[in-house]
């Protein structure tokens, strides 16, 4: 990763936001099966690091061609999201006929029969690989894992989320940082949806645009959701 005076991409801006790489960036919570996932801003780095130079080296992505993520809040989606934007990519949240390859869900695949290249994400805690996929589609885990773990931004700044620009998203986030109260260091308990674009904005990058910390939880009681903002030490909850 490296830090740049004017980002080229969102997760340029991102990583260069964050004050100490190796505290959590990203903690992931399931409450339906028990997972907690935790990442630094290096581990989220590694693999968003790791998509970004599977997109350009394997696929041929350039600055402005569209990639489709399809998938449900976790901290997959968030490496292989940040890892678009890093490759300069027009990420859109539904698949369309320009998409070069769309990330889904093995529950998804049906929703895109006419994509030329799919990429399944095992949502697996530890991001292990999903066995017996149809032919011609990829593990998401499995693809990346070969490609290395640094990234050098080496695009020129371009429409990124459904077409919007950088400056533009960058406005919104400081926005919604000052009316929810997001500053650095603020430890940000959510659990408000990824999907779409604008929700992607406000609820996940948001946080670490500012310079804070994320804690998403799903399919949590209202009193849990309490119970691990206190276990995380969160200074802001937003449900």
């Amino acid at each position: 990763m490296r830090e740049l005076n004017t980002p080229n991409t969102l997760t340029d801006a991102i990583f260069a936001a964050v004050a100490d790489h190796s505290r959590p960036l990203l903690t992931y919570y399931d409450d339906s099966t028990g997972e907690r996932t935790e990442l630094s801003a290096a581990t989220l780095g590694n693999w968003a690091a790791k998509t970004a130079n599977y997109l350009v080296d394997e696929i041929g992505v350039m600055a402005g061609d569209v990639v489709a993520v399809d998938l449900p809040a976790h901290w997959q989606t968030a490496g292989i999201l940040l890892g678009a934007l890093w490759a300069g990519a027009d990420v859109h949240f539904e698949s369309t006929d320009e998409a070069m390859v769309v990330f889904t869900s093995r529950d998804r695949l049906d929703d895109h029969p006419d994509a030329d290249e799919v990429v399944v994400a095992s949502l697996d805690p530890f991001a292990l690989p999903l066995r017996d996929l149809p032919p011609g589609i990829g593990d998401y885990g499995s693809v990346v894992r070969v490609h290395g773990d640094q990234y050098s931004s080496r695009r020129p700044a371009s429409a990124t989320l459904e077409g919007t620009a950088i400056g533009e998203v960058l406005d919104d986030a400081r926005a919604i940082a000052e009316r929810d109260g997001i500053g650095p260091g603020t430890r940000v308990v959510s659990t408000r949806p990824w999907h779409p674009a604008e929700f992607v904005v406000a609820h996940l990058l948001t946080p670490f645009l500012v310079g804070g910390s994320l804690v998403h939880v799903t399919a949590a009681s209202p009193e849990r959701v309490t119970a691990i903002a206190e276990m995380e030490k969160a200074t802001l909850v937003l449900s």
